[in-house]
């Protein structure tokens, strides 16, 4: 690693998991000259009126720091992002890279009916507003959102482990389907890299997380069939999905999706489930609830490819060979 500017990375109470496997993955990168990358200790005092203040107990003067923090609800973990940017930048770090594995609010890109609000505009201002000079994050809902933020944003694809991994089931008669319409181009770009068509599914919704109807659209009968998503938040698009698929005829029906959210009956319905396989990263930590069926789901770590990118940012080398698409 470059030793004329300190790398220093911390992480929120959220992605400590994660930001552990980055650390891992940084060392196995490191050439011989180089130091140990090490997570900074930081800790996060706790009031009895719910309030709470993150702290670091290291010196961060002058260094470059890189904080990584999932945003996923409660909104704590958002705050406490906020929060830690902020006391990085009062301790006078040099520049303060937020690490989002996966930026929340993003579905609230647009005002897509009368007097709401456009959620991911105000996450990306209080972002810049507490001092961050950069954004990683990791498959967006719309890729339009770079362009709210005023600083850089290096956007990571997830295909650049998940085609990796389907090129190894060495699935025959594969075909790729879109959960929806806006999933299309998503969907698109896995079918180009695996040779392989594409199916579109076209939902109607009666209300917010509730699917009315699903119709397939393309060759499904006789197909293996992958589905390819952002994410899975209550699995009810994704279950239904499924399961309209095999009724056409297809002989398995697999979920490929970055951020396993699993809020609400998620689990539930992926165990009861057409799926065979749910293939999901490390964006989320799944849940420790032993309640939790979890034995359909596969998670495949992006924590070798964020230290990959952290060390070239961090080296000022281009990050381009990164991405698949």
């Amino acid at each position: 690693m470059n030793n004329e500017h300190r790398m220093e990375i911390f992480a929120c109470n959220a992605s400590k998991g994660f930001a552990l496997k980055v650390v891992d993955e940084m060392n196995k990168l490191r050439g011989p000259e180089d130091p140990e990358c090490l997570l900074g200790a930081s800790e996060v005092t706790p009031f009895s009126d719910g309030e709470f203040q993150p702290s670091f107990n290291d010196s961060v003067r002058g260094a470059t720091v890189f904080i990584v923090q999932s945003t996923f609800p409660p909104t704590d973990n958002l705050f406490e992002l906020l929060l830690t940017i902020d006391a990085a930048k009062r301790a006078s770090a040099d520049t303060v890279s937020a690490v989002i594995p996966y930026f929340g609010w993003a579905r609230q890109d647009r005002k897509d009916k009368p007097r709401v609000s456009i959620g991911a505009k105000l996450v990306a201002n209080m972002l810049r507003a507490a001092g961050a000079d950069r954004i990683m994050t990791c498959d967006l809902h719309a890729d339009q959102i770079q362009g709210f933020f005023d600083v850089p944003v290096d956007h990571i694809y997830a295909s650049k482990v998940f085609i990796p991994y389907l090129q190894s089931l060495n699935i025959q008669d594969l075909a790729i389907a879109a959960p929806d319409m806006g999933g299309a181009k998503r969907a698109n770009a896995y079918a180009k890299e695996l040779a392989c068509p594409v199916i579109i599914c076209h939902k109607s919704r009666e209300r917010a997380n509730v699917v009315a109807s699903i119709t397939a659209i393309g060759e499904v009968e006789g197909k293996n069939v992958v589905i390819v998503d952002d994410m899975i938040d209550t699995a009810g698009t994704l279950t239904k999905a499924a399961e309209v698929l095999m009724e056409k005829g297809a002989k398995s029906v697999r979920a490929c999706a970055t951020h396993a959210v699993f809020s609400g009956p998620a689990y539930e319905r992926i165990a009861n489930s057409k799926l065979c396989e749910v293939i999901v990263s490390d964006t989320i930590p799944l849940s420790t609830d032993s309640s939790k069926d979890t034995s359909k789901i596969h998670v495949v770590s992006l924590a070798g490819t964020f230290a990959n990118i952290i060390k070239k940012v961090h080296n000022y080398e281009p990050i381009s060979t990164e991405f698949i698409f």
